[in-house]
């Protein structure tokens, strides 16, 4: 159980992207409508230093925030954008809180900065005292109104998840009984609605998924409508890549290719391999059967396909710094999952 279709990119993969990448939307030296001051690539930015700063704005919804730095001329505007993902923490969903003080280090980023440019961002964000920022169980006790407590566990089928409108709906399994929930005789809620917070991908980018087995606790809103809470796969295995495809790493071996495409807006592309690399034996079946498969698709849609034999990358597979472009030549490791061949680790060359 637990194994659920989602739509990964285009090409020899099928279907049209479904999850959301980290850069998705808006133009270089943009972030989800805000614009992000750029500094020269040369800017001196001392990565092992760590710095006492406020959060003056963040959005668990959206992922992101802003720290309001006291240091003068540290970075520009003397405010640092923060990521969720940038975040210390064992919490299901990281998240900052406005005023509060945290320790972060400051980063360079090439990914939404134009040719010779870059943004800064905050990296290893914690509490002041260097320790992990969790704050979710103790502010979901305090916050919360549950359906048979806090730890209580249900089970359904999540219909979809969309991460670009960042919520979902599960259908509860028939027969479900919610204790202190509805009078005597009350219908039982066949949907429930959940929503990006409560996706438990062991601290991941949430994906795009449709037709997973999930279980969930539920809780109650003030208009008395129940949502999920933190949604996991049976047995609470998060619901990360690895988990939902059933990703093996085949060895630590490095190889070398070449960009084929990248899609920047949505983070994922493919790579075709250098014609002297020899893959394990599974690996090239694999492989072999994806390109078959992918040419069949092509062929349906009325498109002429092709045999070639590519490589599936995601932005969250690059080394940490790693900007692609088409024709540029890469070494990589890769993995075989229930789709086919993908390439991980990605380094430029």
């Amino acid at each position: 159980g637990g194994k659920g279709r989602r739509h990964r990119g285009g090409g020899n993969r099928g279907g049209g992207k479904g999850g959301g990448g980290e850069g998705g939307g808006g133009k270089s030296g943009e972030w989800q409508g805000y614009h992000m001051p750029t500094v020269p690539d040369d800017f001196v930015v001392d990565e092992e230093k760590r710095h006492l700063g406020k959060i003056s704005f963040f959005s668990k919804l959206r992922g992101y925030g802003f720290i309001e730095v006291p240091e003068e001329g540290l970075v520009p505007e003397n405010r640092l954008f923060v990521h969720w993902k940038n975040i210390k923490s064992e919490d299901r969903f990281p998240f900052l809180t406005k005023d509060m003080e945290v320790q972060f280090g400051i980063a360079k980023q090439t990914e939404l900065a134009p040719k010779g440019q870059v943004t800064l961002r905050a990296k290893d964000v914690t509490l002041p005292s260097g320790e992990a920022v969790n704050l979710q169980e103790a502010l979901d006790a305090e916050q919360k109104t549950f359906i048979g407590g806090q730890t209580a566990r249900y089970t359904g089928t999540l219909r979809f998840f969309n991460p670009r409108i960042s919520f979902g709906y599960i259908d509860l399994k028939p027969g479900t009984e919610l204790e202190g929930y509805g009078g005597e005789g009350a219908p039982t809620p066949t949907e429930i609605r959940v929503e990006r917070s409560e996706v438990n991908s062991g601290t991941q980018q949430p994906l795009g998924m449709q037709d997973v087995e999930v279980e969930f606790g539920l809780w109650k809103t003030s208009r008395d409508e129940l949502k999920a809470y933190n949604m996991t796969l049976p047995e609470g295995r998060p619901l990360t890549m690895e988990n939902l495809e059933n990703r093996q790493a085949t060895n630590s071996q490095m190889y070398r290719g070449e960009v084929q495409l990248w899609n920047w807006r949505s983070g994922w592309g493919f790579i075709k391999a250098d014609a002297s690399v020899v893959f394990p034996p599974d690996v090239q079946e694999k492989l072999t059967k994806q390109a078959q498969e992918a040419k069949e698709r092509a062929v349906k849609r009325g498109q002429e396909g092709s045999d070639e034999e590519l490589l599936y990358v995601r932005r969250d597979d690059l080394a940490e710094g790693v900007r692609l472009d088409k024709g540029m030549m890469v070494m990589f490791q890769i993995y075989i999952d229930d789709k086919g061949v993908g390439a991980t680790q990605v380094q430029a060359l």
